[in-house]
């Protein structure tokens, strides 16, 4: 099977919101590593954005890997460190500080999602948004265990007490979904704050007509006019395969001239 590769367009943005004081979200894109990264700190005290920023400042020595596998194993290395890190950090602060992340890792026509907590990513293909990421909660974990309905876990009271998060415990627990790559595919990454108050099926209508930075703007528009009770960090990778030419009405899901 001949090689494929791809370049990516990307939009980022974050935002503290309307009830915290501070911005404890932390981002990170680098196509040229075919890296990008969206994490949520929790800890209070600035102990959480210490957290995402450790991540971020660790996974930003990736470098230029060889393969999709050195690539998975750069990033698993680093969140390692940082996750040493944040337990140090925590145990001088007297703490539990820790954070979500979600990465989304691309190398030729592979590509790997990555993530602890519930920071999700998105695929849109073929005008179908798929969640790909699963939420670690306690919701989620309840319901897999068939202690709860799907009805239950959507109204549960502890809806959103994560449970896995890098910093918290000793070892990393980390979940893995692989893929190929085709052309036109979108990714959604973004911390909790964007889903609190937006739905899928919003996101898909956004994401998936607009360039990546009209999308994120957009989104973030819709989660602050509904009240922004929390950070909110949205990042939108879209990939080209660089062997086709893709109409611009085609890529943005608009109607040929005279339709």
């Amino acid at each position: 099977m001949s090689v494929k590769q791809f370049r990516f367009e990307t939009g980022a943005i974050s935002h503290t919101g309307y009830a915290r004081d501070h911005n404890e979200d932390k981002m990170y894109a680098e196509p040229d590593s075919g890296l990008w990264v969206v994490a949520d700190g929790m800890g209070g005290h600035h102990g959480g954005e210490f957290a995402s920023g450790s991540i971020v400042e660790h996974l930003a020595t990736l470098g230029n890997p060889t393969s999709a596998p050195d690539l998975q194993a750069r990033f698993v290395e680093r969140i390692n460190r940082a996750n040493s890190q944040i337990q140090i950090h925590a145990q001088s602060a007297g703490a539990t500080i820790g954070s979500t992340v979600v990465g989304l890792l691309a190398f030729e026509q592979h590509f790997a999602c990555v993530w602890s907590g519930d920071s999700r990513i998105y695929l849109i293909r073929d005008g179908q948004l798929t969640q790909l990421s699963r939420d670690h909660t306690e919701a989620n974990e309840l319901f897999d265990r068939g202690a709860i309905t799907a009805e239950e876990a959507e109204n549960w009271p502890r809806k959103n007490v994560i449970t896995r998060a890098i910093g918290v415990h000793p070892d990393v627990h980390l979940d893995h979904k692989y893929g190929t790559l085709r052309n036109r595919d979108t990714f959604v990454l973004c911390s909790d704050g964007l889903t609190a108050h937006v739905l899928d099926h919003e996101i898909l209508d956004v994401a998936r007509k607009v360039q990546p930075q009209k999308a994120c703007d957009t989104l973030l528009d819709l989660t602050l006019e509904r009240g922004a009770t929390d950070n909110t960090t949205v990042m939108v990778v879209r990939a080209f395969d660089k062997t086709e030419l893709t109409p611009m009405n085609a890529i943005f899901d608009l109607p040929e001239e005279g339709a």
